[in-house]
């Protein structure tokens, strides 16, 4: 139903980076890094902890800003964004349901074809702090799905998953990108668990593509 591919009729990449660099203080995080993230395609950044990962992909959505390089976005590109970190305060409860509405006005229509597609519509009317990890990351990407977004940048989904939770969230990303047709980013530190369900893996080592 929704099959149209979200970067259909866009010239060239959604991202393009040249020469990117970043350095808080005197170390440097990431070092004349290149890439371009094309339309409808995962690609899944993987690398040792501390690599740049996460700071490479706040510069690609426009988070941070790089010391050095350029980073050109698609004009009207929009982004579902999904961070590492998630922390949700106890002292405002907020049903699933609501944080999801927090996301903006969407039609009916939309609505259903996302908590469908996800699998969120068991949990809506359930406290959000009362989710367990791979529940809160389903919501999360329903909730950044319902901007019908051109990209989908994840970063570190599988977090903190046991081996079974990682797979079915791999598959569902797929799935998602298949029915969506949005580009999808992926940051991971488990070059085997990411191989076959990405279109390509760049590997980030001491702030630089390997």
């Amino acid at each position: 139903m929704s099959g149209q591919r979200a970067g259909q009729g866009e010239v060239g990449p959604l991202i393009q980076a040249q020469g990117v660099a970043v350095a808080f203080g005197d170390r440097r995080v990431l070092d004349g890094v290149s890439l371009d993230i094309q339309p409808g395609r995962i690609a899944t950044l993987v690398g040792n902890n501390g690599a740049g990962k996460s700071t490479l992909l706040r510069v690609l959505l426009g988070l941070t800003r790089p010391a050095a390089g350029t980073v050109r976005r698609a004009p009207g590109l929009r982004i579902g964004y999904v961070p590492q970190q998630f922390a949700v305060d106890a002292n405002l409860p907020i049903t699933v349901r609501r944080f999801m509405a927090l996301a903006g006005r969407v039609g009916a229509r939309r609505w259903q074809e996302v908590v469908d597609d996800t699998g969120v519509a068991s949990l809506l009317d359930q406290p959000l702090q009362a989710l367990s990890g791979g529940e809160t990351r389903r919501v999360l990407l329903a909730r950044a799905l319902l901007r019908r977004p051109g990209l989908l940048a994840l970063d570190e989904p599988a977090a903190g998953l046991d081996g079974r939770s990682q797979g079915a969230l791999y598959r569902l990303i797929g799935d998602l990108r298949d029915r969506y047709g949005c580009a999808v980013v992926v940051i991971s530190h488990d070059l085997n668990l990411v191989m076959a369900a990405s279109d390509e893996v760049l590997c980030l080592d001491q702030g630089r593509i390997a």
